[in-house]
């Protein structure tokens, strides 16, 4: 299938939510296109900036994952995740990539706003889709530490001011949990869907349970971006195969069983996000 836009994939994700999941090897890309053929939803692939700076550098895996993607008979798009430099989002919009995350989160409001403004019309002039995000200054989390909050009404201008697609907010996720117990503020969701006019987008969606990402969903999130839970079992396959045998060698004999393990739950969290 050909790759699609990611308001298309929105759309044929309706009423559940969008699911995206970061890639960091091939393994991942196999695993989560495999999965959504399986479960024949929807799905993004993502690749942040810290994956681009462990491969030093974005075209071989961007590449890689816009081939899988196409060879593919989901419907799918490859997205650049948490961006913070320009140049990276226009080697990305160079290599084919449709879909960007400018994360301007840690800037002050006022430069935050003039820098994904101008990111994003260059953006729409190449017909690129564009993901930003609202939020605190300081912090490794930035505007997804577990006490940050998006304020509505700043959201709406913010929206308004830079001209972005979707929406990345705060509403009480983190990145890199391992455990699955943040609770969302569904209320405020509820009054973010209701005022905001673009997708929001939910990061740190790997600490939410089950429950807490169908509750977000029916209260208006959108996107739902998945990863460090793909790489938890990813791990734990890995170490179950060179537990049993400290003498294998051959990667492919416990990648493998990674790469199955990583299918699961991507299959698993598509057909819970319908």
């Amino acid at each position: 299938m050909t790759l699609l836009p990611v308001p298309e994939l929105i759309a044929a994700a309706r009423p559940g939510g969008l699911a995206a999941f970061n890639v960091i090897a091939l393994e991942h890309a196999e695993a989560i296109a495999a999965a959504a053929e399986a479960a024949k939803r929807p799905a993004i692939l993502q690749i942040s900036e810290n994956t681009v700076r462990y491969h030093g550098g974005l075209k071989p895996l961007a590449r890689a994952c816009l081939a899988i993607a196409e060879d593919s008979s989901a419907a799918l798009a490859v997205h650049l995740d948490h961006a913070t430099e320009r140049a990276l989002i226009t080697a990305a919009v160079q290599v084919g990539i449709t879909s960007v995350m400018y994360d301007g989160s840690t800037l002050a409001y006022a430069e935050n706003v003039d820098s994904t403004a101008d990111i994003a019309r260059w953006c729409h002039d190449r017909d690129v889709f564009v993901e930003a995000e609202l939020g605190e200054v300081g912090g490794k989390d930035g505007a997804h530490a577990p006490g940050a909050r998006t304020d509505p009404d700043e959201a709406v201008a913010f929206v308004a001011a830079t001209g972005v697609d979707a929406l990345a907010v705060a509403v009480g996720s983190s990145h890199a949990m391992h455990t699955r117990d943040a609770r969302l503020d569904d209320e405020l969701i509820a009054r973010l869907a209701a005022k905001v006019p673009v997708p929001l987008v939910l990061h740190g969606s790997s600490g939410v349970p089950d429950a807490g990402l169908r509750s977000a969903i029916d209260c208006g999130m959108t996107k739902i971006n998945i990863a460090t839970r793909l790489n938890v079992v990813l791990g734990e396959a890995i170490r179950g195969v060179l537990g049993a045998d400290d003498r294998l060698s051959d990667p492919r004999r416990y990648l493998g069983p990674g790469r199955a393990a990583v299918q699961g739950e991507v299959e698993r969290f598509l057909r819970l996000l319908a």
